[in-house]
C-alpha cells in the first residue's frame, strides 16, 4: 500500500533586512507603507498560505560606519505591522520575529497574547538571538552576549514567556471576560519566575488567548539552534537549499525529538525559498541570471569579502580579481558577530578554495560573490517548481517552504496564480481553510490537549 502524500505547507516572507529585494525594478514598491504589507498578505491569503512572516530589523546593517548598499530604510515595527494585517485579513496567520537578547519576557508575552486575541488565533513568535555589536548600542544592555549565554538567555526568555501565557491555564480559572468578572481571583494571571536572567512576579492581565501560547518558530542552523528548536519550537527554519542537505537536515532535526518527550510531526521543518517564474524553463534560467547580478551590487560583494577576510577591501575594484591577501586571523573585528561570519569557519581555506574557483571560471570578486552566494531555489515554469517543491516535500527534504519573492508587494502574485492551483491539482495543497486558527494550518495541537506533553512546552 502507497504511503500518503505529505500536505504541503507554504508561507510568504516580506523581504527586508537583506539583499533579496530588486530594488531597480519598476515594479518594486515601498517597505514601510501599509498598502504594501496589505497587497502581499491579501495575496498569500487568497493563496490560502499558512501564514506570512515579517522579519525584526532593530537597526539598519552597517560594517566599518557605513550603511550597506542594499539594507531597507525606515523598517515598521513587526508587531504594529502584524497588527493591521490581522484587520485585513481573515484565516492568514501572522508571524513575527521578536528578539530575545533585548526584550523582556512580561513585554513580549503580553504584545503576543494580545496579537493572538486581536486576530482570532492567528499569532506566531519567531524567537531568535542578537549577535550584532551595533544592535546592542541601541539598547541599554549594549555590544552583545556571548553565543552560550544568548542561548541561555533565549531558552529562560521562552520558558518564561510559556509561564506567562500559561498563568491562565487551567479548568480552575472561569472568566466571563465581556463581563469583566472573573472567579478564583487569586490565581488568575498570577506568576513567579526566578533565573539566571529573569526574577520576576506579579499578575499577567491578558487572558488565555484562543492558542494558548503563539506558535512557536526559531530559525538557526548551530549545534544550539537544533537542540532549541527540538525542545520546544513548533517549526524551525532552515537554509538548506539543495535536495540532499534538506534531507540530512530534516533527519537531524527530527530524530532529536524524542528525547523530548515529543513526536516527529510536532516540529515542522520550513525553510526559506526564493523563486523565479516564467513560461518556459529556459527563460526562467535567464531571468534567475538578471536577478542575482541586480542583488548584488559591486559594494555588496567587497562587503560580504571583508566577512571573510577579516580586513577592509574598499580599495580593490569588485570587477576585478580577488585579494591575494589572506584573511586576517582571530576575532573577527570587520563584521564582530554576524551570522555570515559563522558560515566561514575556515577563512584561510575558504579564501583560497575562491581563488582557485575564480581562476578556472574567470571570475571577478562580484562575479564570484553571485555565484557562491544564495541563489534562488527554485526556477522554472509554473509546472516544473510545482514538481520540484513536491519533490523536497514528499522526499523529506522539508514540510513546506517560506517563499521569498525578489519583488515587493506583487512578487508573490504569480505564484499563486500559476504554481498554486497546479500544487491542488496534485491533491498536496488545501483549496479551502478547514480551521481558524494558525495551529489548525499548520496541524499543531493546542497546548492545553492531553497528547500535548510538558517536555514540548
Amino acid at each position: 500500500m502507497s504511503k500518503p502524500k505529505k500536505q504541503i505547507h507554504l508561507a510568504a516572507h516580506f523581504p527586508g533586512v537583506n539583499n533579496t529585494t530588486v530594488w531597480s525594478d519598476p515594479e518594486a514598491g515601498s517597505h514601510i507603507e501599509f498598502s504594501s504589507f496589505a497587497h502581499f498578505a491579501r495575496t498569500a491569503e487568497r493563496a490560502r498560505f499558512d501564514f506570512l512572516f515579517l522579519a525584526e530589523g532593530l537597526r539598519l546593517r552597517e560594517q566599518g560606519g557605513r550603511i550597506y548598499d542594499l539594507d531597507v530604510v525606515g523598517r515598521p515595527d513587526t508587531f504594529t505591522v502584524l497588527t493591521a494585517l490581522a484587520a485585513v485579513t481573515e484565516h492568514l496567520g501572522l508571524t513575527g520575529t521578536i528578539n530575545s537578547t533585548f526584550n523582556e519576557p512580561y513585554e513580549v508575552a503580553r504584545q503576543f497574547a494580545s496579537l493572538d486575541h486581536l486576530s482570532g488565533g492567528r499569532a506566531a513568535w519567531n524567537v531568535v538571538t542578537s549577535w550584532d555589536a551595533f544592535t546592542g548600542e541601541n539598547f541599554r544592555r549594549g555590544g552583545f552576549l556571548p553565543q552560550g549565554e544568548r542561548y541561555s538567555r533565549a531558552k529562560e526568555f521562552l520558558a518564561t514567556a510559556h509561564e506567562l501565557f500559561d498563568s491562565w491555564r487551567g479548568d480552575e480559572i472561569v472568566a466571563d471576560q465581556a463581563a469583566g468578572i472573573f472567579l478564583n481571583d487569586a490565581k488568575a494571571g498570577a506568576f513567579v519566575h526566578q533565573g539566571q536572567h529573569f526574577d520576576i512576579h506579579g499578575r499577567f492581565n491578558v487572558p488565555r488567548s484562543p492558542q494558548g501560547r503563539p506558535v512557536i518558530f526559531q530559525a538557526g542552523d548551530s549545534e544550539e539552534g537544533r537542540e532549541f528548536a527540538a525542545a520546544g519550537a513548533d517549526a524551525i527554519f532552515s537554509r538548506h537549499a539543495t535536495l540532499d542537505a534538506g534531507r540530512a537536515f530534516y533527519t537531524d532535526v527530527k530524530s532529536r525529538l524524542a528525547k523530548y518527550g515529543r513526536r516527529g510531526d510536532q516540529l515542522l521543518i520550513l525553510p526559506a525559498a526564493s523563486f523565479v517564474l516564467a513560461d518556459t524553463d529556459a527563460d526562467a534560467e535567464e531571468l534567475a541570471r538578471h536577478v542575482r547580478r541586480q542583488q548584488v551590487s559591486g559594494a555588496t560583494a567587497i562587503k560580504h569579502l571583508e566577512f571573510v577576510w577579516n580586513r577592509d577591501l574598499s580599495a580593490y575594484d569588485p570587477d576585478g580579481p580577488l585579494p591575494d591577501i589572506d584573511p586576517l586571523p582571530g576575532e573577527n573585528t570587520v563584521a564582530r558577530g554576524r551570522a555570515q561570519v559563522r558560515m566561514y569557519r575556515d577563512p584561510v581555506a575558504t579564501a583560497r578554495e575562491w581563488r582557485e574557483l575564480a581562476a578556472a571560471h574567470n571570475w571577478s570578486i562580484r562575479d564570484l560573490v553571485i555565484e557562491t552566494g544564495n541563489r534562488q531555489n527554485f526556477v522554472g515554469s509554473a509546472r516544473t517548481v510545482a514538481a520540484t517543491i513536491d519533490e523536497y516535500v514528499q522526499s523529506d527534504a522539508s514540510d513546506g517552504f517560506i517563499l521569498v519573492p525578489h519583488i515587493t508587494p506583487g512578487g508573490l502574485d504569480a505564484f499563486a496564480d500559476t504554481v498554486v492551483p497546479l500544487l491542488q491539482e496534485r491533491g498536496v495543497f488545501r483549496t479551502e481553510y478547514e480551521g481558524t486558527t494558525l495551529r489548525d494550518h499548520l496541524g499543531l495541537a493546542h497546548p492545553d490537549e492531553p497528547s500535548v506533553g510538558r517536555a514540548a512546552s
